[in-house]
């Protein structure tokens, strides 16, 4: 149950944040214009994205109070900067709302988080059942920078990921199917990232990482699944090269390169 919530929370989410799909090469994404993504160059990380949520957009607002899924990364870090505006992160049970003063929040290896448009901006008031802004529209704007360490692992965020995480979301949501269980896990898990378990859970990291390998990669693979998809991927002879590190989806990549 609690696995199934995540992804209903995921679904929810990215009906108001699925921008990035298979043109990723493009460099500039939008969906319905409530968030854009624009990929930058930066040799020295695994991937790069400025990132603008319109925090007034129908989307975002009617969607304000839902979180996404927290999950965490074995291997890699990951870096957050606010550029304009603010953005809500919660790592371990902590919500921090950053600010462009701020500088870089370095997220670390095996530490619960999410990011998030913060329900209520600095300057802003409650007032009645209206919410009364003191703040100035540029605040109504978040800008911000997201990016990940380079690592050894295989499996990383990195631009193949995102491509074919949201690409299976906006397809998922185009279509009003509901997205498998199986398959996040195991396009998370190509990701290096794994949902996040309650803390009370004994060894709850390994068992959540565990558990992601077991279903998302093993299980997925034997029922036909895959975590990286020609129609969204540039580089599909790369995705092929990082699935046939792993035994049983070396014979789904050997079908596609055929194919």
């Amino acid at each position: 149950m609690y696995l199934a919530d995540c992804v209903y929370k995921i679904t929810a989410y990215m009906h108001c944040s699925m921008f990035l799909d298979a043109t990723l090469t493009s460099g500039l994404f939008s969906f319905d214009g409530a968030i854009m993504v624009r990929r930058l160059e930066s040799p020295d990380r695994s991937f790069a994205f400025e990132v603008t949520f319109l925090v007034d957009h129908p989307l975002l607002v009617a969607l304000s109070a839902r979180k996404p899924p927290l999950h965490f990364h074995p291997h890699q870090e990951e870096y957050i900067q606010v550029l304009e505006g603010s953005l809500a992160v919660e790592i371990e049970g902590e919500e921090t709302i950053l600010l462009p003063d701020r500088g870089e929040l370095r997220v670390r290896p095996w530490t619960n988080h999410r990011l998030y448009s913060p329900q209520k901006l600095p300057g802003e008031a409650e007032e009645g059942a209206y919410r009364v802004s003191t703040a100035s529209r540029d605040q109504r704007k978040t800008v911000f920078l997201l990016s990940g360490a380079q690592t050894s692992e295989v499996f990383q965020l990195d631009t193949m990921f995102f491509q074919n995480w949201y690409g299976y979301q906006d397809e998922m949501v185009m279509s009003g199917k509901e997205p498998s269980l199986i398959i996040t896990m195991c396009m998370f898990d190509a990701g290096g990232s794994y949902l996040s378990l309650p803390k009370w859970f004994p060894f709850s990291y390994r068992l959540a990482q565990i558990l992601g390998i077991v279903v998302g990669r093993w299980l997925g693979a034997l029922l036909g699944y895959q975590p990286f998809y020609p129609k969204w991927t540039t580089n599909w002879r790369l995705a092929c090269e990082k699935m046939e590190t792993s035994l049983l989806l070396k014979r789904i990549s050997g079908k596609e390169r055929r194919e």
